[in-house]
């Protein structure tokens, strides 16, 4: 068991690993689409690659549904594995839409798993930008 202390250092020194390895400036919540972003999540059991999709209930659906609208292209062009939740609760309660894939047995506070971790945040994160970037004007109107 880790001190609070202890545990964001880890934290800290896992981001500042995964910057040196894989330096290069990620769209995250700069996507230019209000009501979308694209996330990194590490925790104790898993690391999750996600687009969000929040706002007000109106804004999210009409994003939601044109997410929805290029499902297969996603599956077949980008991120096979994608899980699609339209209604997903975040730890403070809120409720979002989310796509994302995960990987689990993996913990950011083991050492051992930070490199599996970050190649899979480096390979679906720029698959994730790639779908976003190139279905940007579909997801904008």
């Amino acid at each position: 068991m880790f001190s609070k202390a202890e545990s964001r250092q880890l934290r800290e020194d896992f981001w500042i690993a995964f910057g040196k390895s894989y330096p290069r400036k990620w769209l995250l919540y700069k996507t230019g689409v209000k009501g979308i972003c694209l996330k990194f999540h590490f925790d104790l059991r898993k690391a999750i690659v996600a687009m969000d999709v929040d706002g007000d209930l109106e804004q999210r659906i009409q994003r939601w549904e044109k997410i929805i609208s290029l499902k297969s292209l996603l599956l077949d062009e980008y991120l096979p594995h994608a899980n699609f939740e339209d209604e997903y609760f975040l730890k403070n309660g809120k409720e979002i839409s989310r796509v994302y894939v995960e990987l689990e047995g993996v913990s950011i506070h083991n050492k051992t798993t930070w490199q599996e971790t970050m190649i899979f945040f480096y390979e679906k994160m720029s698959r994730l930008e790639d779908f976003f970037q190139e279905y940007e004007d579909i997801l904008q109107n």
